[in-house]
């Protein structure tokens, strides 16, 4: 990977490590589905004026703001308002890596690798220890299911960005979202009614448009755009795992600023989980490097 691309990879998992202290923000103010309407109001205004559209169809646009978007954080967001730890939010949500393996193996005939599948088997169980936690836990398993919804949508939306091929990052993001406020408010009026949502909008606080404005400029726009351009040029088995250190970041500033802690079945099961995602990110180094091939380098 050239050196931009590793300053690209560190910058995306930089911002979206910090981004879940900021979802939290939003999300004690109004309710998911209008923090979620916002987010993507922002991302489109007034970039929708300056952003070409590009050059791919409409179905593919649209397909990647529903999926990607729109459905991955509908999920995250509602997690996140059942009480789920945000540290904890962005661990689980990594296992997006393993769902697009497994999506890319069955539906892509694409080749996995021994260690992805040893990665797939550790993280699962990780997952399942995370779930013990829960029940020894305030906090409801619905939050657990939630996330592990949200990470299926990232994988299904990081193989949608495979099959567009090469494409303008930023145009994707701005002109893939037209839609997405709309589906956003849709649900917001399900869930909350209209006077529901003309109450979001008046509790909104200077603090709550920061957090939104975070989430729009530098989470969607700038992180995505950055994730996209890396998954234009590298394998998304490759690039997916670099999301490693996302939940590194989230908890160390979740527990600085958020006061958040885990209990041991948690921590436990938090061990495992990244214990997977390292051997998914590195296991075939290690074994080159056993055998004698190729030095090991991160």
């Amino acid at each position: 990977m050239l050196l931009k691309d590793k300053l690209a990879a560190f910058a995306v998992v930089f911002i979206w490590g910090i981004n879940f202290y900021f979802m939290k923000v939003g999300v004690s103010e109004i309710s998911p589905m209008m923090l979620g309407c916002l987010r993507y109001i922002l991302v489109l205004v007034p970039a929708l004026l300056f952003i070409r559209i590009p050059q791919v169809g409409w179905k593919w646009l649209l397909a990647y703001g529903f999926i990607s978007n729109f459905s991955q954080f509908a999920f995250m967001f509602s997690a996140i308002a059942t009480g789920m730890p945000t540290g904890l939010v962005a661990l689980v949500v990594q296992s997006q890596a393993f769902f697009t393996v497994m999506i890319a193996v069955f539906l892509l005939k694409e080749q996995a690798s021994w260690n992805q599948w040893l990665a797939i088997v550790i993280a699962s169980l990780g997952l399942l220890l995370i779930a013990l936690g829960q029940q020894h836990s305030h906090i409801p398993l619905l939050g657990l299911i939630l996330v592990l919804c949200s990470a299926f949508s990232w994988a299904c939306g990081n193989i949608v960005i495979k099959r567009m091929g090469s494409i303008n990052p930023i145009g994707l993001v701005v002109w893939g979202n037209i839609l997405t406020p709309l589906w956003f408010l849709l649900f917001a009026i399900q869930d909350i009614g209209w006077q529901g949502v003309i109450v979001d909008w008046q509790a909104l606080t200077w603090r709550g448009l920061g957090a939104a404005a975070f989430l729009a400029y530098f989470a969607t726009i700038i992180g995505y755009g950055l994730w996209i351009y890396l998954l234009t040029r590298y394998p998304a088995a490759k690039i997916s795992p670099l999301s490693l250190w996302v939940p590194v970041i989230s908890m160390i500033f979740a527990t600085i600023f958020l006061d958040e802690h885990l209990n041991n079945w948690q921590w436990f099961g938090s061990i495992v989980v990244m214990l997977g995602l390292m051997v998914h990110l590195l296991g075939q180094k290690i074994k080159m490097h056993l055998i004698g091939k190729k030095p090991l380098h991160p």
